[in-house]
């Protein structure tokens, strides 16, 4: 099927993350109409949605208007929609209850979502953190539990400030710290009639160490500060099965809670398996070299979505610097094909990895070898994330709330917006107490 080529090609961008915005930039200033198509109307940047979580920052200071950032290109365009189907033969993207939107290239970079590895009770009742709502929810519910601890001291010993973060990946080793921190430091200042030092928080990870992809120095640092913040790291556990007052783990114990957050894995959106297309492991979308789709010349899988080969035979990792340079790599892609060039292979720059665990406590490895650990690998990761959050303001912003926070031990939005019932009691005997062993000494 020929189309116009005296009119302006259209790419359409399915997802407004770091890939899909990447990509957008890089075309905003050239011969093509670009329309941006994502559900929720900003960008969040992922890397600090724990922080919003665990009352940390503000939810504006980690998000940003996806039309604000193209207020100046006519060219940008933005629709908010849930995309659900593809319809390659016509090339239009199918969005629920709207219009299509038609397409000379395509650019998926919808992202990933929780992968629950059919956990029973996983998807029900934990609580994972890829969206803002989801770390509005979580705070929302940590603070609700608190409250109802002091409103019931009886609720204290059925467990109710036991926290369980399950995976020990970045993002479980950075919640389990901040929500340690969080209990610790603040939350004991503002509820000084009640002993907080009932609260546990329980890291649960079913390998034999925490932080894979980093050096060995670097994850036993890491358990060792972990249990120094007094959280119980547990690994070679697994989380057999959640229900709504507890957890039962593989070994058959159980641990009561009210709170689960879920931080063991990510599979890609579901729309890949909408869009009649090959997928590999988690979901993710088969790429050529070039990332374009088999079979689908003028698509573009990239970031979380895609399955791209390290060029070792497995998938990069699901991190931002991969879909930021892959969505750069296949906007050049496109613009390469417009002019009749061919296509290049798209080769992944490791720019090295990096994790927070608390305050003056971070790890990072560069890919020279370099590892870091402490308050310089802490300042540095501080520092990378204020450079790649968008929005001035939002910078201004996040500073503010890190030095206060620094100086004071002091956290701004512990707001409860929807307040939550006080949890029912459990009836007597539903938890056999003595299955779960209590505080790891």
């Amino acid at each position: 099927m020929m189309h116009n080529m005296a009119a302006r090609p259209r790419v359409v961008i399915i997802g407004a993350g770091f890939g899909g915005l990447a990509a957008a930039k890089r075309l905003e200033k050239r011969a093509v109409d670009v329309t941006v198509i994502d559900k929720h109307n900003y960008y969040t940047f992922l890397p600090l949605l724990y922080q919003v979580a665990t009352a940390g920052l503000n939810d504006a200071d980690v998000a940003y208007p996806v039309r604000g950032l193209f207020r100046r290109r006519r060219s940008v365009l933005f629709r908010q929609g849930v995309v659900v189907g593809i319809d390659w033969v016509n090339r239009r993207v199918v969005i629920d209850d709207e219009d299509d939107v038609a397409f000379d290239y395509l650019i998926l970079a919808a992202g990933a979502t929780a992968n629950y590895f059919g956990v029973p009770g996983a998807e029900r009742y934990t609580y994972p953190l890829y969206t803002l709502p989801d770390a509005l929810r979580l705070r929302n519910h940590l603070l609700s539990l608190v409250e109802a601890a002091d409103a019931d001291r009886e609720l204290v010993a059925q467990g109710i400030l036991n926290f369980v973060v399950v995976g020990g990946g970045p993002t479980g080793v950075e919640v389990a710290g901040a929500i340690a921190e969080l209990v610790a430091k603040v939350l004991d200042q503002d509820f000084h009639d009640m002993d907080l030092a009932a609260a546990r928080v329980i890291l649960v990870e079913r390998a034999d160490t925490v932080l894979a992809p980093f050096a060995p120095a670097l994850q036993k640092y890491t358990i060792k500060t972990l249990e120094a913040m007094g959280i119980e790291v547990r690994l070679d556990a697994a989380v057999s099965r959640i229900a709504a007052d507890h957890v039962v783990f593989a070994d058959g114990s159980t641990l009561p809670t009210r709170m689960v957050v879920w931080g063991a894995g990510i599979r890609a959106q579901r729309l890949a398996d909408a869009i009649n297309v090959a997928t590999g492991p988690g979901g993710r979308v088969t790429v050529n070299p070039d990332l374009s789709i088999p079979g689908h010349p003028e698509a573009f899988a990239i970031g979380d979505i895609a399955d791209i080969d390290n060029g070792e035979q497995e998938p990069l990792p699901q991190l931002a610097q991969v879909a930021i340079q892959g969505g750069r790599f296949a906007a050049d892609q496109i613009l390469h094909s417009i002019a009749g060039e061919p296509r290049d292979e798209f080769r992944y720059h490791d720019k090295g990895i990096m994790a927070t665990i608390g305050r003056s406590a971070a790890v990072a490895e560069l890919p020279n070898g370099l590892k870091l650990n402490g308050f310089i690998a802490w300042l540095a990761w501080l520092f990378l994330h204020l450079v790649y959050l968008l929005g001035t303001r939002n910078r201004f912003s996040v500073m503010l709330n890190w030095s206060w926070n620094y100086l004071t031990w002091d956290r701004g939005p512990r707001l409860i917006i929807n307040p939550e019932p006080i949890p029912q009691r459990p009836p007597p005997g539903a938890i056999p107490a003595a299955q779960d062993e209590g505080p790891l000494t």
